[in-house]
Order: structure tokens, then C-alpha cells, then sequence
């Protein structure tokens, strides 16, 4: 086994045991204060509406400081190396599991948000790993990589929320409860790290010593992503895309318990099948499309398409009708993902890309933290199903936005499509 196909490896087990530990949060955190028929909602019954609000409040924690962290991990990753922050940043995420498990064991709903917070300051993990892959990687063979760590994202995505489901349920066995998820994903952290320590050897080729370590990059960085005059486009257009996602999966598992009344186990095994189509999409569909399509082509109609998969949520009034929704929003939404996070790294110069990276980074962020915010005061305020809708546009103004604004622009510079 070659340098680079190690690396790789190691690399895109590390994404996966990450989305294990994302992925099993997800038919949880609901309970907590989106659910008060939940033998672990944290407020009294009465308090549906606050439960809402400050479930979007505790969505939105984790994004918020992530904004400000995530570029300053990713410099610090062009200036020391991916293996040391990639090793710091993941065993800041163990411990707030831990302390999140701690949080739910106590009832301290104040705890839940440092947990949330500390984890957006160390949680880089995935932006460093992306930079080193694409450290390791040709242009002409990133789609498909990036595709097959879609692929592994999905596969983490189905066992993650299916081990949530299980792990929370007393019914089960006696001693699960909501905070067993979250030990196990901190033990799951701690592998992790353990991983990258002994098998990871560092990517970076020439280490970007120059420039200062800005403690305020994120806001600088939004406010001067301009500068990167490849990408700046990009940058717009994962902002939307991103704030749209955020709307919905914010409140989709709320939606799914209110309006169908899934239980934990059910909400995980949901979302586990809705991994089952990212990883289809991402061995069998992207693969064959980046053989016939270029990113600038695939991108614009995945977008539109996906943005209009999630507006179909909302009609079944039936549960078993949202298996046939699912692979309607699930296969664009994983083509876009592969897609657009080659052709930023394609537009990427080499000594920047941790830093670009870092700075889409800190922009998705801010489109994540802002929208469970309003999203929790539109679901207290009228139904569940509003974020969803919400969520739809953004997604589609994304594509109308790369198709009429980035795309058009490159075709006019003469570049190839």
C-alpha cells in the first residue's frame, strides 16, 4: 500500500467514524426539546413553543462557533500541518460528548450548550481531512474521490442514527437512555483520534508559514471573500445551499415525530434509509455522471432538483409514502456534494486550499447558525413543516444562482465546461 492510498484510507475511515458520531445524535436531540411527549424532554409539557426555540438555539450553537473556529483550524493546517490539528480538533469532540452525555444525565440545559459550543470550536475535523485529501489527490481524479468520501459519509450516516435509535431506547436494554449515544460517540471520537496519531502521515507538501493566525478571520474572511476571485462566486452559492439545508434538516426529524409520531428508533432508521440513497448516488450514479458531466454542468440542475425533493416532504400524509420522496431529494443533494467540493478545490491554489477551504468552511457555517434560529421561532409560531419550506427556496435560488451567475460568468471568461 502506496503513501498516498494510506492516507487516503485512513482519511476517509476518519470521516467515517466522524458521521457515525454525527449520525447517531440525530433521533436524540428531538426528545430533548422538540418532543414533549418524550419520557426525556428536558421542559414540562406546557412549553412546547419555548422547547422549539431553544431547540433551535442549541441547533444552531454548534454552527455558530464552528464560524468562527473552522478558518483558523484551516490555516493553522496550512502552517503546521493537517495530522496535529486534525488529532487536537477531533479529541475536543470526544470531550463534548462526554459532556453533553453529562448535560442530559443532570437535566442542565445550560451544559448542553457549552457541550454544542465546544465541540464548534474544535469540530475542523472535516475541513482539515478534506484539505489533506485534496493534498493527495490529482484535479482529474477528485470528483470520484470526493464522491467515494460521499459514499463513506453515507455509509456513517446510515449505521449513525440507526446506533442512535437503539442506543436511546430503554425498551431495548434497561440502562440506555438518552445520554448512552452520546458516550459511545465520544468513545467512537477517542478511536478516531487514535487513528490519526499512529496511521495518519502528514499530507501537506510545503507548510504555508506566511501570514498572521487571525482570531477574527470568519467575519474578515466573509467579508473578504471576494479576494478570492475563482471562488468568490462558489462561496455565494454554498451559502445558500448550505442556509437551505440548514432550515431543514434543523427541524425534519421534529416534523417527522409531530406530524407521524416517530419514535427514536424509528426517526434513525429513517435517516439511516435516507444514507442508503447517498450511498447509492455516490458509488453507482456519481461516478457515471462525472465520466459524461463536468461539475459546472451537474451542479446547476442538482440543486434545482434537490430543492424541490424537499418541498415533497411535505405532502404524504401517509409515513410509508416518504420512501418513494427520499431518492427525489437524497441523489441530488449527494451529486451536488461531490461535485462542488471538487470543482472548489479544482478552483483552489494549492498553498491557499486549507485556507479557502477553511473560509467556506466559516461561511457554511454562518449559513447553518442562522437559520435553526428562525426555524425554531417559525415552527413555535405556526407548524413544524414551515422550515421545511423555507429550505426549498434557498436550495433552488443555490442553482439558479450557479447556473446564471458563476456558470454564465466562467463561460464568458472562456473557461471549459
Amino acid at each position: 500500500m502506496n503513501f498516498v492510498n494510506k492516507n487516503l484510507y485512513v482519511l476517509l475511515f476518519t470521516i467515517f467514524l466522524d458521521m457515525v458520531g454525527i449520525g447517531i445524535l440525530i433521533p436524540v436531540v428531538p426528545q430533548l426539546l422538540g418532543e414533549p411527549n418524550s419520557i426525556y424532554y428536558l421542559l414540562s409539557p406546557e412549553r412546547v413553543d419555548l422547547g422549539f426555540i431553544l431547540l433551535g438555539l442549541l441547533v444552531a450553537s454548534y454552527p455558530l462557533s464552528s464560524f468562527f473556529a473552522a478558518p483558523i483550524l484551516g490555516a493553522l493546517s496550512d502552517r503546521y500541518g493537517r495530522k496535529p490539528i486534525l488529532f487536537i480538533s477531533i479529541l475536543g469532540t470526544a470531550l463534548s460528548y462526554f459532556v453533553f452525555a453529562y448535560a442530559i444525565l443532570t437535566r442542565n440545559i445550560p451544559l448542553l450548550f457549552i457541550s454544542r459550543i465546544m465541540d464548534g470550536v474544535t469540530g475542523g475535523n472535516i475541513v482539515v481531512a478534506q484539505a489533506a485529501i485534496a493534498d493527495l489527490t490529482h484535479d482529474k481524479d477528485r470528483t470520484r474521490v470526493f464522491g467515494l468520501q460521499g459514499a463513506i459519509f453515507g455509509l456513517g450516516f446510515v449505521l449513525g442514527p440507526f446506533l442512535g435509535g437503539v442506543l436511546s431506547s430503554h425498551t431495548i436494554v434497561p440502562f440506555f437512555n438518552a445520554s448512552t449515544p452520546f458516550i459511545f460517540s465520544g468513545f467512537v471520537s477517542i478511536i478516531n483520534a487514535i487513528l490519526i496519531y499512529y496511521f495518519f502521515q502528514e499530507s501537506i507538501k510545503e507548510k504555508f508559514t506566511k501570514g498572521k493566525i487571525r482570531l477574527l478571520a470568519s467575519i474578515e474572511n466573509v467579508i473578504r471573500a471576494k479576494k478570492f476571485h475563482s471562488v468568490k462566486n462558489l462561496f455565494i452559492v454554498s451559502f445558500l445551499f448550505t442556509a437551505g439545508f440548514s432550515f431543514y434538516t434543523s427541524f425534519f426529524n421534529v416534523y417527522l415525530t409531530n406530524k407521524f409520531n416517530f419514535s427514536a428508533i424509528q426517526v434513525g432508521n429513517f435517516y439511516a434509509y435516507i444514507g442508503f440513497w447517498i450511498i447509492i448516488t455516490q458509488i453507482f450514479i456519481v461516478p457515471r455522471l462525472s465520466k459524461r458531466f463536468s461539475e459546472m454542468e451537474s451542479l446547476g440542475p442538482a440543486y434545482i432538483l434537490g430543492g424541490l425533493g424537499m418541498l415533497l416532504f411535505l405532502f404524504p400524509n401517509d409515513s410509508w409514502l416518504l420512501l418513494f420522496v427520499v431518492p427525489l431529494s437524497s441523489i441530488p443533494n449527494s451529486v451536488q456534494h461531490a461535485n462542488f467540493i471538487s470543482l472548489l478545490t479544482k478552483k483552489s491554489d494549492e498553498k491557499q486550499r486549507g485556507e479557502i477551504l477553511g473560509t467556506n468552511a466559516s461561511i457554511n457555517a454562518l449559513a447553518q447558525s442562522i437559520p435553526p434560529i428562525f426555524a425554531g421561532v417559525l415552527a413555535a409560531l405556526f407548524a413544524p413543516y414551515v422550515p421545511i419550506m423555507i429550505a426549498a427556496f434557498f436550495v433552488v435560488s443555490a442553482g439558479l444562482v450557479f447556473i446564471f451567475k458563476y456558470r454564465k460568468r466562467e463561460i464568458a471568461l472562456g473557461v471549459h465546461i
